[in-house]
């Protein structure tokens, strides 16, 4: 009766708490969004397949949120033929059932790939009782390891909370970013900064930060000038805007994250998302989607440039599910031009691609379920 009841309460709570961060559920894609035309490429360099181990001792876990292969594809399509992706030749699919439902939320997606256990939508790093279940990044703090998160969105949002919180409903911001408090996680760098200051509790956590030896800092110049010691970068009040407002804010907080959590000498681990690809697809703009996807294939270049000469780090990357149902009706690989075409505005329950680079790197390959990829991450730098 109790889990009932909680399960009651986490569904209400989700279907009440739309202002503010979930406002890109309303998006609608404006008059010629759903055609690419083309725009400026960018270099994509190719990087060696060779490393030190067969173990890693860094893993850097990417998640694109909502990219499927037709996200993959239209990138690549609009960058003419490239990607940093290239460079990911062990590939495979996972399934993203949840365990309530046959189409996942961010959430119970989340919570599956840092957890390794199926829980239902709305659920945040609980099982489907709504006991809590420790998240890899969790576990790699007990091991001595460095800890990070990164996030286009706020950082009190489904995916990156769902390594970090435990809470039975993903819309319990302010109770998400108090669960920031009870961990020892190095970095975190994304947007939230309402949910640490402007709480109905009256308290302000960016003070408990800094009594735990967290720098705090909200603009990005500065965060970018870090290179060791414990961050909170809070780059926005709820989400980040999209590339226009924000910039290279993402590949910038990923190579920061990197510097800063490479000072380990026992490893590190980190998830980097790039969140609004989702987003983008929940409006049906394929202008967004794309350059969402290519903002995301440049952090992956900023996470190469560090595994190709660091030689120990496993880059693994995926999706917590497909939003839009999304293909292709033409396009140009020489002008960058592709025409989008959608099966929803919603997530669909596709299977998700998944690449991975580096030591362990042929693991990954065939089709896994969503947990497995913990499953298999955890062994790889933890041990069983």
């Amino acid at each position: 009766m109790l889990r009932k009841l909680l399960l009651l309460f986490a569904l209400a709570n989700m279907a009440w708490v739309v202002a503010g961060q979930d406002e890109y559920l309303k998006a609608e894609a404006e008059d010629g969004e759903k055609t690419y035309k083309g725009g400026e490429a960018y270099e994509v360099k190719i990087y060696p397949q060779k490393f030190k181990s067969n173990k890693p001792k860094n893993i850097i876990f990417m998640i694109g949120d909502g990219m499927g292969v037709g996200h993959v594809f239209a990138a690549h399509t609009a960058n003419r033929g490239q990607l940093f992706l290239d460079n990911f030749k062990h590939i495979g699919f996972s399934t993203t059932q949840s365990a309530s439902d046959f189409v996942t939320d961010s959430s119970a997606g989340g919570t599956a790939l840092s957890s390794g256990v199926r829980t239902y939508n709305g659920g945040l790093g609980v099982n489907r009782d709504t006991v809590a279940v420790k998240s890899i990044l969790e576990n790699a703090e007990d091991k001595g390891l460095a800890t990070g998160l990164v996030s286009t969105s706020a950082i009190t949002h489904a995916t990156p909370a769902s390594f970090i919180a435990h809470q039975p409903s993903r819309s319990m911001y302010e109770n998400i970013a108090l669960d920031f408090l009870k961990t020892d996680i190095d970095v975190f760098i994304g947007g939230g900064l309402s949910h640490f200051i402007k709480r109905k509790d009256g308290r302000n956590l960016l003070e408990d930060l800094e009594k735990n030896n967290y720098r705090v800092e909200t603009d990005l110049d500065k965060i970018a000038t870090v290179k060791s010691g414990k961050l909170a970068g809070l780059t926005a009040d709820i989400h980040n805007g999209r590339i226009a407002e924000r910039g290279d804010m993402l590949p910038v907080a990923t190579e920061t994250a990197i510097n800063i959590l490479s000072n380990n000498k026992k490893g590190f681990f980190m998830m980097v998302e790039g969140s609004q690809i989702d987003w983008g697809a929940h409006a049906n703009s394929t202008i967004q989607v794309i350059e969402e996807t290519l903002d995301f294939d440049k952090a992956i270049g900023k996470a190469l440039d560090f595994a190709a000469k660091d030689g120990n780090t496993l880059i693994v990357i995926t999706a917590d599910h497909e939003t839009g149902g999304l293909s292709f009706s033409g396009g140009d690989i020489e002008t960058g031009m592709i025409k989008g075409i959608y099966a929803t505005k919603s997530h669909s329950a596709v299977m998700v691609p998944v690449f991975a680079y580096g030591p362990g790197a042929e693991n990954f390959t065939g089709i896994m379920k969503n947990t497995d990829i913990h499953d298999k991450m955890k062994a790889l730098l933890l041990g069983k």
